[in-house]
């Protein structure tokens, strides 16, 4: 018995086909990704050492900024520890550099205690655009046997605020498994310096502590709150603004449907964190090389940092042809 398919009109979600108009610059952007380019400037060399504390014992020989970099280059070129301090080594005697190249075990033990890396500043002018989600990424789990046989793979969550029209990441926390994913949008605006214009994110963050931090964060000025209320979402009695805003979402989607709501509310943008994430996963990797939590949230945070420069240096601008 043959099957019968549905025609692409008939498709609930028809797929269409997208041009990019700015290719011959977006076409640079990739090559100059992949470009072997190195240099010392004569400040880094000079803050490759560290200074001498004043405390009596053992000192410490590479500055933060000499441990970043490694960790940088081992994200970059996608390299274990010792490949990492081999290529380094490499790179020190091609420049004829007067510096010393930390070995694998000082780069293991100090990559948990260097500070935050600061992020993106999104898009250069006003407020702010923000996107906000989660992913897993898998890690080690080790050689010991799990409590139960059926937890067998180990994996963090990746939580993301990404800036809707530069597509920079401009914060980030990575937590286990089971942490809740709008308890850490307070921490995750907490990171975000400027004003926010719109917050979106789906229905996992329709609780009223992401309304509150959201309202708590810019007290100034109104911010337009686009969270999928879900399935079972009432109309609220409180009377602040982003609760005001949760019972109009609500009830606008009792009068046209959700499908409707979503392109007139501007929700659709929020693909644009998920294009985000795949773009992690794809460049960076799904599994995080890292074995404690420290050291992995500061391997997330310099692939955040990676990921920046490279939208930096240029992002598609597409429009839908079909």
């Amino acid at each position: 018995m043959s099957r019968c398919y549905p025609k692409r009109s008939q498709r609930k979600y028809t797929k269409k086909s997208y041009r990019i108009r700015n290719w011959p610059e977006y076409e640079t952007a990739l090559r100059q990704r992949g470009e072997l380019t190195l240099w010392f400037c004569d400040d880094a060399i000079e803050a490759w050492h560290a200074p001498t504390g004043a405390k009596p014992g053992g000192q410490r020989i590479y500055s933060d900024l000499a441990i970043e970099t490694a960790l940088i280059v081992r994200a970059v070129y996608g390299l274990a520890l010792r490949q990492t301090e081999g290529f380094l080594r490499s790179v020190s005697a091609l420049l004829s550099l007067r510096i010393r190249i930390p070995d694998h075990s000082t780069l293991s033990r100090r990559s948990s205690k260097l500070e935050r890396i600061r992020l993106g500043a999104g898009s250069p002018e006003g407020p702010i655009h923000i996107l906000i989600d989660s992913t897993g990424l898998k890690m080690h789990r080790g050689t010991a046997c799990p409590a139960q046989p059926r937890n067998r793979r180990a994996w963090r969550k990746l939580h993301l605020v990404v800036d809707a029209v530069s597509a920079e990441i401009l914060a980030s926390e990575l937590t286990t498994h089971q942490i809740r994913d709008s308890s850490q949008v307070p921490l995750l605006l907490s990171q975000v310096d400027r004003e926010l214009e719109t917050v979106a994110a789906d229905g996992a963050y329709d609780v009223a502590p992401v309304y509150e931090a959201i309202a708590n964060h810019s007290s100034e000025r109104s911010t337009r709150v686009v969270l999928r209320p879900r399935r079972n979402a009432r109309v609220s009695r409180q009377t602040t603004d982003a609760i005001n805003q949760r019972n109009h979402n609500i009830r606008r989607i009792r009068d046209v449907g959700r499908r409707r709501w979503q392109k007139e509310s501007g929700y659709t943008r929020r693909n644009l964190v998920e294009t985000a994430i795949f773009r992690f996963k794809t460049i960076i990797g799904r599994r995080l090389r890292s074995r404690t939590l420290p050291s992995q949230q500061i391997e997330v945070r310099i692939a955040c940092a990676i990921m920046n420069k490279m939208a930096q240096l240029g992002m598609p601008e597409s429009y839908c042809a079909a």
